[in-house]
Parts: C-alpha cells; sequence; structure tokens
C-alpha cells in the first residue's frame, strides 16, 4: 500500500530490508512504535551468507519466526570441518560440544530467509516499501530528521522521523554520506563465489557441516544448501586479484582457484555451476560513530567483518537488537538515550572486536601455507592481540559462548607469546579455582572462618554505573573493569554494592553482616551462599587478587 501523505511524522524509519533491517524494525513495532522501512529490492533477492551461529537462534525466537525457519527445510548446522594449520587432514568441531540449549544453527537461503524475516516485520505491524531507494538521510542541524528516497516509480519524495536507522547493508549509506567508513588494513581480501549443483557432501555426521579449506592463495567456502546447490567461493588477496579478474573474467578466476585446492576441487568434479559467480569486493571495515542524534547504524552499515566464522548474520540480528532497545530508550527517556549512545558502540564493538582478534589469530595460525597471501596475514609477537590480559584471551581461556574458540585455534600453529599467555592464564585460573575450594570447604565447617578473610581489589578497579540492556531497553546499571577485565563485566547492584565495601582491611563476615542486617531472617542463610558464590567468581576472575 503506498503511502498517501509522506508528511506524516513516523516514530522510525529503517533504510533496509535485510536481518538488521528487518530485525530492528519488528523489535520496535512489537513495542508499539510506528515503523517505516525501505527496501530498494524486491524480495527474495540474491545475497550470500548463508551459514548461521547458534548464538543467532535465541533472536529469531524472540522475533518469533523460529518456528517458521525450522519449518522452512533448511538444512541443520551442526559444526563446521576445516581444513587448515598444521594438519592438512579435515577436522571438524560441532555446537553440542557447549551449547546443550541450541546445539545446531542452520544453512539457509537467503532470499527465502530473509523474506521470511522481512515478512514477519510486515505481520508485526511494520510499514515495509520495496523498490524504494533512500537517496540520503535529511538534518536539520545535526539532527537526522528523515530521509529523502525515490519511490517504485522513479519520483522523489522525502518523509520525517523521530529516528532513522541505517540498515543499509555494505551500501553504508549514511557512513558514506557522512564521510565516517574506516577501513580495516589487516583484512584486504575479497571474495568470490557461486551456487553448483551436483557437488559430493561431506560424509557423515559432517555432511550439513560448512567445510573450510586453506589454500596457497587464500581460502573456500563450501556451504550446503536445502534447494540441491552448495554455496562455494573463495576468498583471496583484493590488490593481486583484481588484474587477474579483469583479464581472467570471474567465472575462469573462480574455477581457476578451485582448481588449486585438494579437497573442494575433487567434491566438484560432477558439480554445475548453476548461478553466478559473483564478486563481492567491499571488505571489514568500521563505521565511527556509528550513532548520533536522531539516527543509529546497524548491521554491515556499521561494520563488517571477515567472513571466516559466519558472524555476518549474528552480528546483523544482534545488532538490530541493540538499536532497537537505544532507539527505544532515546524515545522513552532522552537523558539515559544520549548516555547509551556510546554504550550501543562499545556493546557493538565487543562483539565484532570478537570475531575480528578470533580471525585475525586464525589468519595467522596458517603457518603450514607458504605464501604471499599467507605471509602478508601473520601477527606479529609484538601485536596487541596476543597481550595475556587482552580481553579476546579471557574468551578463548574458557569463557566462550560460542564455543568453537579454543578448538579451532589449537589446531593451528600460534605464535609462541600467544600460547605462553593462554596456558598462563589458564594455570592461574585453575589454582584460584583450587585455592576458593578449600577456602569454601573450610566455610562450610567452620563459619568464624570468615573473620580470617580480608579480600584486596584489584588495584586498578574501576566501578562504573553505565547503560545495561535489559529487554527491549536500557536500564542504569553497573560495570566492573579491571586488569583481567579491560572490556568490562557487567553486575547487579548487589555486586556492586559488595566491591564498592571491600577496602581490604574489612573482613568477610563484617561484609557479609552489613547485607545480612537489611534482609529478613528467613533470607540470611540464601544471601550468605549468594555472597560466598560471588566472591568465589570474583576471586577466580582476578577482579579479587586476595583473600
Amino acid at each position: 500500500m503506498p503511502l498517501s501523505d509522506y508528511d506524516t511524522l513516523y516514530d522510525v524509519v529503517v533504510i533496509g530490508g535485510g536481518p538488521a533491517g528487518s530485525t530492528t524494525a519488528t523489535m520496535l513495532a512489537k513495542q508499539g512504535y510506528s515503523v517505516l522501512l525501505f527496501e530498494r529490492s524486491q524480495f527474495p533477492r540474491d545475497h550470500v551468507g548463508e551459514s548461521l551461529l547458534p548464538a543467532s537462534m535465541p533472536v529469531l525466537e524472540e522475533l518469533g519466526v523460529l518456528d517458521d525457519i525450522k519449518r522452512s527445510g533448511f538444512l541443520p548446522k551442526w559444526g563446521a570441518t576445516m581444513v587448515w594449520g598444521s594438519n592438512r587432514t579435515p577436522w571438524s568441531w560441532y555446537f553440542n560440544e557447549t551449547n546443550r540449549q541450541y546445539p545446531h544453527s542452520y544453512q539457509v537461503w537467503r532470499p527465502q530467509f530473509d523474506k521470511l524475516l522481512l515478512d514477519n516485520s510486515s505481520r508485526h505491524g511494520v510499514h515495509v516499501l520495496e523498490q524504494h531507494r533512500v537517496l540520503e538521510v535529511l538534518f536539520e542541524e545535526s539532527r537526522a530528521v528523515g530521509v529523502k528516497f525515490s519511490d517504485d516509480v522513479g519520483e522523489v519524495k522525502t518523509v520525517c522521523a523521530k529516528f532513522v536507522a541505517d540498515a543499509s547493508g555494505q551500501q553504508t549509506l549514511l557512513a558514506s554520506q557522512l564521510e565516517t567508513k574506516q577501513w580495516d588494513d589487516f583484512f584486504q581480501n575479497l571474495a568470490v563465489y557461486g551456487y553448483f549443483s551436483g557437488v559430493s557432501n561431506l560424509p557423515e555426521p559432517a555432511e550439513n557441516n560448512i567445510f573450510i579449506e586453506s589454500y596457497k592463495n587464500g581460502w573456500i567456502w563450501d556451504i550446503p544448501i536445502h534447494v540441491g546447490w552448495n554455496s562455494i567461493g573463495i576468498v583471496a588477496d583484493s590488490s593481486s586479484s583484481q588484474d587477474r579478474l579483469q583479464q581472467d573474467g570471474i567465472s575462469d578466476f573462480l574455477f581457476a582457484e578451485i582448481s588449486k585446492s585438494s579437497n573442494v576441487s575433487k567434491m566438484l568434479e560432477n558439480a554445475k555451476l548453476e548461478s553466478g559467480p559473483f564478486v563481492v569486493k567491499d571488505w571489514s571495515y568500521v563505521c565511527d560513530p556509528m550513532v548520533g542524534d536522531g539516527y543509529i547504524l546497524v548491521g554491515d552499515a556499521a561494520c563488517f567483518i571477515d567472513p571466516l566464522f559466519s558472524s555476518g548474520v549474528h552480528l546483523a540480528l544482534m545488532s538490530g537488537v541493540l538499536a532497537s532497545a537505544f532507539i527505544n530508550t532515546s524515545i522513552k527517556d532522552k537523558p539515559l538515550g544520549v548516555a547509551c549512545e556510546s554504550v550501543y558502540q562499545e556493546l557493538y564493538l565487543k562483539e565484532y572486536s570478537h570475531f575480528r582478534d578470533l580471525a585475525r589469530l586464525f589468519y595467522s595460525s596458517n603457518r603450514s601455507v607458504d605464501s604471499y597471501f599467507w605471509e602478508a596475514r601473520r601477527i606479529l609477537e609484538s601485536d596487541s592481540v596476543l597481550s595475556p590480559r587482552n580481553a579476546f584471551i579471557q574468551v578463548v581461556a574458557g569463557q566462550a559462548v560460542r564455543g568453537y574458540e579454543r578448538v579451532v585455534l589449537e589446531h593451528g600453529d600460534l605464535p609462541p607469546s600467544f600460547s605462553y599467555s593462554v596456558k598462563q592464564l589458564e594455570t592461574e585460573r585453575q589454582l584460584r579455582q583450587q585455592e576458593f575450594a578449600r577456602i569454601g570447604a573450610a566455610i562450610e565447617t567452620e563459619q568464624s572462618y570468615l573473620k580470617k578473610l580480608h579480600p584486596v581489589l584489584d588495584a586498578e578497579i574501576n566501578l562504573v554505573r553505565k547503560p545495561v540492556l535489559g529487554q527491549g531497553e536500557f536500564n542504569w546499571g553497573y560495570f566492573i573493569y579491571s586488569q583481567s577485565r579491560p572490556e568490562g563485566m557487567e553486575c547487579s547492584e548487589l555486586v556492586a554494592v559488595l566491591v564498592s565495601k571491600i577496602d581490604g582491611s574489612m573482613a568477610l563476615d563484617e561484609l557479609f553482616s552489613i547485607f545480612e542486617s537489611m534482609s529478613s531472617p528467613d533470607q540470611v542463610g540464601a544471601l550468605r551462599s549468594s555472597l560466598i558464590d560471588t566472591i568465589r567468581l570474583l576471586y577466580v576472575d582476578g577482579v579479587i587478587t586476595a583473600l
């Protein structure tokens, strides 16, 4: 249905109907906001990025589309199989080793998957206009107030909004308009891909896995799709491949690179190219800032990272959840919304940086392949990503929520300093676990033992009150920053008060008495147990350095 009045003030205008845009729009519409979404294409439309992560399943469930996805026929993705690192024999890892709630994700056909998400937006009340291209975001001084767009017959019009969410993908419409796009020097790659029929898949139980194989000039992906095709693509150096692409043509370039692989080339012996090939030339980047007065960047419009770990759709969905919460908060509570601006970017960059650092380390670990491509992507011993207190190493050292970080790195040939740092940190954590097990046993048998314990905080501890993500909005909360948690750790008000009371001289029984005096007698036992568990977590994590 066409808009009858383009001077109508919408709560939110969303640019782009991909996963980031549809997620942002649906989440806001579910909270009662009027949302107008512009999509320049007509869905279904082609798009690469078929392999999902289990981390995306809770978002799809919250959007109300997980049951539709289960009925769609998409292939369950149980894990990944790789030829990478020092061992050239294929090896696999599986999500169910670390994620029991969501032991698999899906290999999706993006035209169908993206349309499913966009149709879901419409069902939730989002006004979706396909074949409408946004030309620019309109500003009054520094505030975004609407957009100028070309409709499905080419007529240029405008519409106003309280907020503009740019989910335009790698077009990066607003970042290009504001000139805020920053390229990543490490990942200077391009991808050439197509869809093939007749591909020989991996043997059970890995037949639905994404298959990744490194070779001299880069790496190749192979993703089975339920329509009977496989997505096959190569990732190669951008600068050295441009001339060959122009001289040989895209198709010859793709087949020539595939022929250099040991495994994928055999899997394609009886295959037929059904669609493509296509080229994706723009690569890893970050737009800064990601949020401003009346606008926010979402998904690939904010940043894009190397696709090695299938993070694209996950980042799009996650950023849509964050963006909708930010917009909801900003409209309801402007001062809190202003405080949320830096938090949105911090949370999104934290997730982005996790995948970026992992990809950098994994590229660097592939030392068995000797070529320009891999040599140019080595990490030096002095690189900050190898710091033993880096937040990424904290993830590798046993706190991963996705589960594959450690296993994939163990198959590579990592720089010695990194391996040493991880081992050192894990040993330290294990010793702290053992020490507190002894302390906990002493407390159980002798409550007066609490008088002997005087917790000491990390000298660089910093307790900060800042917005935290709640259910559909941001609320005031607390973060702890320390040497062991430079990226910050969200904590409850109880933990924040406990940390604020620790001064190195007060014994645990005195600390506990403060809290117990404010509780009813029937709550004392549960409260003390909770406080002891909190002390244990803070001690093992290094926030409390001594007891």
